[in-house]
């Protein structure tokens, strides 16, 4: 069990630094009209495990903040895993 778990912590690590990273990076993008990431991707980094640092990169980056696709959308991602979350722990 105590494999698995470093495996998860490592992965939630990566992910949401990479979600961190992608949010910043489309910002500066779109602030020099750079080639963008698709706003698919963005949201699947966010279902992936990175809704978190997403979330903190939208309100540092002020970035996504006016689409409710993402205003909306990321924060359920996040309490969607963290219900989740709450039912693995209890029944697991």
């Amino acid at each position: 069990m105590d494999l698995l778990r470093e495996f998860l912590l490592i992965y939630f690590a990566a992910v949401n630094l990479l979600a961190f990273a992608v949010c910043g990076w489309d910002k500066w993008a779109a602030k020099r009209g750079a080639r963008r990431v698709p706003e698919r991707r963005l949201l699947l980094f966010c279902a992936l495990g990175g809704s978190p640092a997403f979330l903190l990169g939208m309100a540092l980056f002020h970035h996504k903040t006016r689409k409710p696709k993402f205003y909306v959308g990321v924060p359920l991602i996040l309490a969607v895993q963290l219900a989740l979350l709450v039912l693995a722990v209890r029944f697991l």
